[in-house]
């Protein structure tokens, strides 16, 4: 049988029952489109993640607190909930280690921030001039804090594009208007140019005040949340690292290097941990996805099953004046590549439709070619798993015992 003959009979067979035909590779098509979508969706948000911890800096360390325990050091309340380090342990960095090209301590803590009967619930972050270095934060107009505003507990602000938004209005001038934040009375100098995000984790819902106003007006304690600290270059990044833990050890008298009250970490180890947890998540839904092509899969053997019955007597025929057995399986086992290829190709379409409709919705969906390969390999798959029993079966139909089928 040519490649013409065998096209002809499977797009015969397959037309015959158009209804059946449909519904067997709508399965199909809901499988693939899941998954691509749940895949878009997933690669989206990693992409997403990635992005936002690349926009905090480069070459970036970031240390911070220990877990706050309890009596006898039985109870941890978290990591990051003690207050373990100060603006002298960032000085000490700055000025000790020879492998770091800037130090920024900083107090965070959302408040409540008002202005002309306006108000907001925002993050207020108290640090210093080197902020802007290490954590890749930009002036889009005005100036930023000062060296003389941190030295002398300088009432002044530093608003993000949403919180100047919030509070003035979209796309006031704030530069000389007041602020109160929990209270306290500030001069707004300057406002950052937009880097995204949303939600808490916007990097433009902020409000930046000197470290010591904050320590000594909002705060009431020394402590900071976080020293960011910036590398010379990215090839010295772990030499950094180590120096940083080594002197923090040494100025906080702990000679056993798993009781530190602090973390270092690198911007590549949070990236790493981010990327794990967003892979895991994609797997998860693209197998909740997969669950479907398992579904659709079945339908499409239950579907050759019944056609080998339905045509048993036609097999019978067919062998009888000469088909052979290869013939016969290549055929049924085209018809089920058929039908899972055309389900593959309408299920890809549907899922980058999918995505594109939640990309507008402000949810990140990405679709790769990898997803693409792997949607038509599985389709492709699915009718060869599936397919080959039908084929098998019908290929082995006793062609005298066929004819005589009622």
């Amino acid at each position: 049988m040519t490649i013409k003959d065998l096209l002809s009979e499977i797009g015969a067979a397959l037309t015959a029952n158009k209804a059946r035909s449909f519904l067997t590779v709508l399965g199909i098509v809901i499988g693939i489109a899941s998954v691509i979508a749940m895949l878009a969706v997933g690669n989206g948000a990693k992409g997403s993640v990635e992005s936002s911890i690349n926009s905090l800096g480069s070459n970036l360390l970031m240390v911070t607190p220990g877990a706050q325990r309890g009596a006898g050091m039985a109870v941890s309340s978290g990591r990051g909930t003690a207050e373990s380090l100060t603006k002298a342990d960032a000085d000490a960095i700055a000025s000790e280690v020879s492998s770091v090209a800037a130090v920024a301590p900083d107090v965070s803590h959302r408040y409540q921030v008002t202005a002309r009967g306006t108000n907001t619930n925002t993050q207020v972050v108290g640090t210093v001039p080197a902020y802007t270095t290490v954590r890749n934060v930009e002036i889009g107009s005005g100036t930023f804090l000062t060296d003389a505003s941190v030295r002398d507990l300088g009432r002044i602000a530093v608003l993000g594009p949403t919180t100047r938004d919030d509070l003035f209005g979209e796309g006031a001038d704030p530069i000389g208007q007041q602020v109160r934040v929990n209270g306290v009375m500030f001069t707004v100098v300057g406002v950052t140019a937009p880097k995204g995000g949303s939600g808490f984790n916007n990097a433009d819902d902020v409000v930046y005040l000197p470290i010591t106003t904050v320590q000594r007006f909002l705060a009431g304690n020394q402590s900071v949340s976080t020293i960011s600290v910036q590398a010379t270059a990215a090839d010295t990044i772990d030499t950094a690292k180590q120096d940083v833990t080594d002197l923090l050890l040494r100025r906080h008298k702990i000679s056993d290097a798993t009781l530190a009250d602090f973390t270092v970490m690198s911007l590549a180890d949070i990236a790493s941990a981010a990327s794990s947890i967003t892979g895991i998540f994609t797997i998860l839904l693209a197998s909740i996805a997969s669950i479907s092509l398992v579904v659709g899969g079945i339908g499409i053997m239950n579907m050759m099953l019944t056609t080998v019955t339905e045509r048993t007597r036609e097999i019978g025929l067919r062998k009888a004046i000469g088909a052979k057995r290869r013939d016969v399986s290549r055929q049924f086992l085209g018809e089920a590549l058929v039908l899972t290829g055309a389900g593959g190709v309408i299920g890809i379409f549907i899922g980058w439709l999918i995505s594109f409709i939640v990309s507008r919705f402000g949810i990140t969906a990405t679709l790769t070619p990898d997803s693409i390969l792997l949607a038509c390999g599985v389709s492709v798959g699915i009718g060869i798993v599936f397919g080959y029993w039908p084929a098998r079966r019908a290929a082995s139909l006793n062609p005298i015992e066929s004819l005589r089928y009622e």
